[in-house]
């Protein structure tokens, strides 16, 4: 790991590159308390990067508009998007930043609405007071030593980010049922070797078992248990092709406990019986 003190544009920077998880990755951190009028760009990055404005104030330059922007604000430049940004002449910015990406994260940041077209956010509690991101943020550079404790702080970041300027109250009833569906196929593709029970994925969902019923099949074709059937044959072929288990411990891997009634379902699944199924593939 690189770290740098005392350079131009720069008090501070660490080059972390922590980047082993698909959902968050922290590139780089940094802080600069500012000179009247500093500026940096106009610049276009491979990477978003995230300034939290301790102090002071200034103004971002971005896709033909301009924003003033000042203490207690974050300001978000995505990836090859141009932007250029100076300290205020009078009271310069003093700001924190994080060179950030993953899969999650960008998801996290559109959610709340954080993007190119509208990029400033602030953050401060209601009453006053910083909101617990500022102090995540400040728990990551106290720690950028610690991969795995800035990566769990990131996502700490986007829970807080998304809890306190989520929209949730504005999803659409469309949204709400295309998450009922994807909670549906989750419980099912991880309890899928158990015992599974309509009533108990109702329960999880939080909805009648009949109208989850009807929404399911709506949205994807299949009824529930068709669905947990489909899943647990397909599996049950893959196992069959690559591996050599007993056809018993495959039965009990794919949720069924009698090795005639597995067989009886893969028969019925896929016209053949899992021996013959097996030895022509």
């Amino acid at each position: 790991m690189k770290m740098k003190r005392n350079g131009i544009g720069f008090d501070f920077c660490a080059f972390t590159d922590y980047d082993s998880s698909a959902d968050v990755h922290l590139y780089e951190i940094g802080n600069y308390s500012c000179e009247p009028g500093y500026s940096y760009g106009p610049i276009i990055r491979s990477r978003g990067i995230i300034h939290y404005v301790m102090s002071g104030k200034g103004i971002l330059k971005m896709e033909k508009k301009e924003y003033e922007i000042h203490e207690g604000q974050i300001f978000y430049i995505p990836s090859g998007i141009s932007a250029y940004y100076a300290a205020d002449i009078d009271t310069p910015w003093s700001y924190k930043w994080l060179h950030l990406g993953g899969t999650e994260f960008h998801s996290v940041l559109r959610d709340i609405g954080l993007d190119e077209n509208n990029p400033v956010l602030d953050v401060k509690s209601e009453n006053g007071t910083n909101s617990p991101f500022v102090s995540l943020i400040n728990d990551i550079f106290g720690n950028y030593e610690r991969q795995y404790y800035c990566i769990g702080k990131m996502y700490e970041i986007m829970d807080c980010l998304k809890s306190e300027h989520g929209h949730s109250g504005s999803e659409t009833a469309d949204n709400l049922q295309l998450q009922y569906v994807r909670t549906v196929i989750k419980y099912i593709q991880l309890k899928f070797s158990e015992q599974i029970h309509m009533d108990d994925i109702a329960h999880t969902c939080g909805l009648n078992r009949s109208y989850l019923t009807r929404l399911f099949h709506e949205a994807t074709g299949y009824t529930v248990k068709g669905y947990l059937l489909s899943y647990r044959m397909k599996t049950a072929q893959k196992m069959l092709k690559e591996s050599d288990y007993p056809i018993q411990y495959i039965g009990n891997a794919v949720g069924y406990t009698d090795i005639f009634t597995f067989s009886k379902a893969f028969k019925k699944y896929s016209g053949l019986t899992p021996s013959e199924y097996r030895s022509k593939t």
